[in-house]
């Protein structure tokens, strides 16, 4: 019996809390400006967002960073763009960081993602613990 319970507490340890294999947040995410989308995947054990679509991409799919406040990443491609990193949580707030917004250029360090209906996300970035901005994604079909 002892050896059952250290082996099933084992496999909670290398599972972890929450699985970024099931979240319900995995997807296409439209985001709140110039009809952005986001795609939420895996990234090891921790799920990450992508720019997959943008109004500025549909006329210009060589579209650049260009808004970037560190000169050297102003050359990057938009499509593809890491916005969300290393965020884990569950099974309805998500917590991590950085965020980038590539509309301004702005990179927060830490953030929130809660999925406020099953099609609803609120998106939160903080720089400073009193100095946040948060939005609200839909999903994308």
């Amino acid at each position: 019996m002892l050896r059952v319970a250290v082996a099933m507490i084992a496999g909670l340890m290398v599972v972890g809390p929450a699985s970024a294999q099931d979240s319900p947040l995995l997807g296409r995410w439209r985001t709140a400006a110039q009809g952005g989308v986001v795609e939420i995947h895996r990234c090891g054990g921790a799920l990450c967002g992508r720019v997959v679509d943008a109004a500025p991409l549909r006329r210009n799919p060589d579209q650049t960073d260009v808004r970037n406040h560190d000169p050297a990443l102003r050359t990057r491609p938009l499509r593809g763009l890491r916005v969300l990193d290393g965020f884990t949580g569950g099974p309805t707030t998500w917590t991590g960081g950085p965020l980038y917004d590539p509309d301004s250029g702005q990179r927060a360090g830490r953030g929130s993602l809660t999925l406020v209906e099953r099609d609803r996300l609120s998106v939160r970035g903080c720089i400073a613990p009193l100095l946040c901005r948060t939005q609200t994604w839909t999903r994308s079909p």
